[in-house]
């Protein structure tokens, strides 16, 4: 098994002050605002097909990690995440597998497994999703 990354799925930035960055990335980047998750201080941002998350340097979404700064992680869309095979194939090369649950993402809610990489930096490999997100057309035929 060999895993296929599709794109860029979402980086989560933790930021000093969510209100200052969401001005940045909304006001001179263009980004919009789609959806928050206040029990955590997550503020989502559509960047394309992608999304960028921010979230504050310190409080519940913000942990500090002694390897990063302020890159919380960054997710890889992958074709397909079968969570066996893909168990196996992380081990056969060293990589300790983390566990599966159902995070959103670009494409909204699906699977994804947290890895880290040789420098500590976490990267998460994110499945389909389950359901599109609400407004993305299917679709048709080859790309």
């Amino acid at each position: 098994m060999a895993i296929k990354i599709e794109g860029l799925d979402h980086i989560v930035l933790r930021v000093k002050s969510v209100d200052r960055a969401l001005r940045f990335y909304r006001d001179v980047l263009g980004c919009r605002e789609e959806r928050r998750v206040d029990s955590i201080g997550l503020v989502q941002l559509r960047a394309g097909r992608s999304l960028i998350d921010l979230v504050p340097a310190k409080g519940a979404g913000g942990k500090r990690r002694a390897s990063a700064a302020n890159m919380d992680h960054f997710a890889l869309r992958v074709a397909r995440l079968n969570a066996p095979a893909l168990r196996r194939y992380l081990r056969a090369r060293g990589v300790k597998p983390g566990e599966i649950a159902s995070r959103y993402g670009a494409e909204g809610e699906g699977p994804s497994m947290y890895i880290t990489d040789p420098d500590g930096n976490m990267v998460e490999l994110k499945g389909p999703p389950a359901r599109p997100r609400a407004g993305r057309r299917k679709r048709r035929g080859k790309r």
